[in-house]
């Protein structure tokens, strides 16, 4: 159901080490987007609680990657919709419900381990592998709420919040972007709702945070500042013009 990822791999044999980057668009990045960026700097991660990749980035590398983020750079997240199921959907309204509450992290992992097992993120449990007999414990809403009553939310409050119209336009969202910026592997980082980082190219912590920084607040602050420039260019060759008319 998920492409293969092999930066877990990757991430885990090389050191997390200085280096100075080139990002090239069309190799460590692609444009998915042609309208403006975002108004204000953001990374949104797309993922799958059903994906054991996704499991091993919330648990073994995303608090390093939100530490490197530069002040003013948000990060959220968004569920795919690759099963196209009824449960499927009912997953995806569970992260909505967690985007609500002030226990985000510890639903989101018990959400993880409810599917996958609670040894799913630690880089040696495969949920998916051949032969691996792990049940998951979520095959309804009841499993659902019975996942978040542990953190005392109730079924009543879960069915408002599952069932609000705010987290039906947040589903609606997340499939129109999830085909807008073709995700067609998890996990993905989308930054600015514009560029998509390939984290194939990526090889260090250190450069998958550098690279979302330079999407996230200088790539198209440099266009502006390149096109302010020209225009200023222009306008002083267009007044020297004048002034030589005028010598004329």
């Amino acid at each position: 159901m998920h492409k293969r990822l092999t930066l877990a791999a990757t991430l885990a044999a090389l050191p997390f080490c200085g280096f100075a980057a080139d990002f090239v668009e069309g190799k460590h990045y692609v444009q998915v987007s042609d309208q403006a960026p975002s108004k204000s700097p953001k990374v949104t991660e797309f993922f799958s609680f059903y994906c054991h990749n996704c499991f091993n980035m919330e648990v073994m590398y995303l608090p390093a990657i939100k530490q490197g983020l530069k002040d003013g750079i948000s990060f959220d997240t968004k569920h795919v919709d690759f099963m196209n199921s009824d449960i499927g959907t009912e997953v995806m309204r569970a992260l909505a419900v967690i985007h609500g509450s002030e226990k985000q992290s510890e639903l989101t992992h018990a959400m993880f381990a409810a599917i996958q097992g609670a040894d799913g993120g630690q880089g040696h449990h495969d949920h998916s592998a051949p032969g691996h007999s792990h049940e998951p414990q979520i095959n309804s809403r009841d499993d659902i709420k019975a996942v978040f009553a542990q953190f005392g939310i109730d079924g009543a409050a879960y069915d408002k919040l599952a069932d609000s119209k705010e987290t039906d336009a947040k589903l609606t969202l997340w499939r129109q972007q999830q085909q807008a910026f073709e995700v067609q592997s998890v996990p993905s980082f989308v930054v600015n709702d514009k560029y998509r980082v390939n984290l194939q190219e990526i090889r260090t912590l250190e450069e998958l945070s550098a690279l979302i920084n330079y999407l996230a607040t200088e790539k198209d602050a440099a266009k502006d500042e390149g096109g302010s420039l020209g225009w200023a260019v222009l306008a002083m060759l267009a007044l020297a013009a004048i002034g030589r008319r005028r010598l004329v």
